[in-house]
């Protein structure tokens, strides 16, 4: 029996534009992710570096970019946020039936971006609905790494076989299910997150 749901964030409950970010940084000479910039992006994510030390460093690439443009690019990938997944999560927060968490790749600009698209009222209703609210910068770790599941268990005394994870991306789900996680790989487009509770 599911007792426990971890949702993830971006493309589960907030719009993303995972193209707009290359799109935009294309435009100062972006032409492909090299390993270089992989390690900046995760380390970036993992809050191994602050957000002034991460501009620079991708500003030391793009050499012909301001740090506005950079953030501006960066943030791209965030929309909106439909009022209705809000009410939906809200919902499930009242009817009390699960202990629900959020756990989040994500990192600092993400997240400043996300407050100011939603309003800091929206936001925190939104996060008033979790019991815990992670996010990777602030854990140290990141999705699909197992480490990063295993904490939240651990620390919220979770059992994996009674614990429901969506996420939109399979490598993250495939990794959670080798704990003995139950999971739903969201198919954006196709399917939303008002659907959860026919998955579990």
């Amino acid at each position: 029996m599911i007792k426990n749901i971890i949702f993830d964030f971006g493309d589960i409950f907030i719009n993303l534009d995972k193209q707009a970010p290359l799109l935009q940084m294309a435009k100062f000479g972006f032409t492909k992710l090299t390993p270089a910039l992989d390690i900046i992006f995760k380390e970036y994510e993992m809050g191994l570096m602050t957000s002034d030390e991460f501009v620079n460093k991708l500003q030391a690439i793009f050499t012909n970019a301001s740090k506005d443009q950079i953030k501006d690019a960066w943030n791209s990938i965030i929309l909106d946020f439909p009022e209705e997944r809000l009410e939906f999560i809200e919902k499930l927060k009242s009817d009390n039936k699960f202990r629900l968490f959020l756990l989040s790749n994500t990192n600092d600009l993400h997240i400043d971006k996300v407050k100011e698209s939603m309003g800091m009222d929206r936001y925190n209703r939104f996060k008033n609905c979790f019991d815990v609210f992670y996010l990777s910068q602030e854990m140290k770790m990141r999705k699909p790494n197992a480490d990063i599941y295993e904490f939240v268990l651990k620390e919220n005394n979770l059992i994996a076989e009674e614990t429901f994870f969506l996420d939109d991306t399979k490598e993250n789900t495939d990794s959670a299910s080798k704990l003995g996680i139950h999971c739903w790989n969201l198919q954006v487009g196709k399917e939303d997150v008002l659907e959860t509770l026919s998955h579990l």
